[in-house]
């Protein structure tokens, strides 16, 4: 998003959607619970989380769009900050909330409403400070071009990202007929997951804005040597993080719940997504660059393929012919096909990037 159509409106209608978010979200708590993948015993504990939770929908929402704002202005360091304290704090109020002040899931909700909060102020104050763009009311223009040029831009990061959201579900409802030890398992095993794939998100987007300055200089080579090197580094990266995974699976799934069932079906989860999860270092610097040089289609089907185009189907088709074991095995899968796919759209678009000027 850009000065000349005004970010303030995309700064507005995030904040907007995220109050809608949480009044739609208090008024149908239980069916949202239950969508989620809510078994009759986790509801009263899904609901307990989500009636806090999405009271913080408006700021978080909001905080994406000043977070990318600052690093697209070269402000990397605000964000930064911004994100990175709310993090922090995340961890220190959990054990704060939850075990001291006795408030249980509610606590862990209150926590991350708190941090996100702080984390959104600080972002606030980050974009009134150097040479960054201020957010004016009166800028606000709710013109159908600027949201066509939103949607353009932040298509493949809505897939990418509200496609994990669908996933989570599908995986839950896969999981149900297992019972709640499955579905903890499960989903402890996507938390472990996650720190080494936000590291890579983050990676990509801080390749984004040096990809995105030299395609518009029309500086080709370098775009290209930057996305080698993204792949190269984070490959390396997640090929350790995948290593220690495999060999410390149990102890990991142990760090969240001690249960040997939950600890016995995450490990195995957790070593078949170890096996395929260095795959995510071309996979999302793929996506990464294409979705800055406006190349929308190819971006979002990227961003759509690993939990969404692949996932989806995957997780009920290898339930269904090999019980809990397809459940376990689906994401890894899904990583190998969205791989196979990445590949040839990645290199044909660097192979068009040598005639481009």
């Amino acid at each position: 998003m850009c000065a000349d159509f005004s970010w303030e409106t995309g700064f507005f209608s995030a904040l907007t959607a995220g109050i809608l978010i949480c009044v739609l979200g208090q008024l149908f708590l239980t069916p949202l619970a239950t969508l989620l993948g809510s078994t009759p015993t986790i509801l009263p504990h899904a609901r307990a989380y989500l009636r806090v939770i999405l009271l913080g929908a408006p700021w978080m929402t909001a905080s994406l769009v000043l977070n990318n704002q600052l690093r697209f202005q070269g402000s990397a360091a605000y964000a930064m900050v911004g994100i990175t304290s709310g993090a922090i704090l995340n961890i220190g109020l959990d054990p704060l909330l939850i075990f001291t002040l006795d408030m249980g899931v509610a606590g862990a909700a209150w926590a991350t409403i708190i941090s996100q909060f702080i984390s959104f102020c600080l972002l606030l104050a980050g974009c009134a400070r150097g040479g960054n763009l201020r957010i004016r009311f009166s800028r606000v223009q709710l013109k159908l071009s600027y949201y066509k040029m939103i949607v353009k831009g932040g298509l493949p990061s809505l897939g990418r990202q509200g496609l994990a959201s669908v996933a989570t579900i599908c995986l839950n409802r896969a999981a149900g007929p297992y019972g709640d030890t499955a579905i903890a398992a499960m989903s402890i095993v996507q938390r472990i997951m996650m720190f080494g794939g936000s590291a890579m998100i983050g990676f990509g987007q801080g390749f984004q804005p040096v990809c995105g300055f030299n395609y518009g200089a029309r500086l080709y080579r370098r775009v290209k040597q930057g996305f080698w090197f993204c792949v190269k580094s984070s490959t390396c990266f997640l090929f350790a993080v995948s290593v220690l995974g495999f060999a410390f699976a149990p102890q990991l799934v142990a760090l969240f719940q001690d249960d040997p069932q939950v600890v016995a079906y995450g490990a195995a989860a957790l070593r078949f997504q170890c096996v395929t999860f260095c795959f995510q270092g071309w996979i999302i610097m793929s996506n990464m660059m294409l979705q800055t040089i406006g190349r929308t289609v190819p971006a979002t089907f990227l961003a759509m393929a690993r939990q969404g185009i692949f996932f989806i189907p995957l997780v009920f088709l290898l339930s269904q012919l090999f019980g809990f074991l397809g459940v376990q095995m689906t994401q890894a899968v899904s990583d190998l096909l969205t791989l196979l796919c990445a590949i040839p759209i990645q290199l044909a678009v660097m192979r068009g990037l040598s005639d481009e000027g």
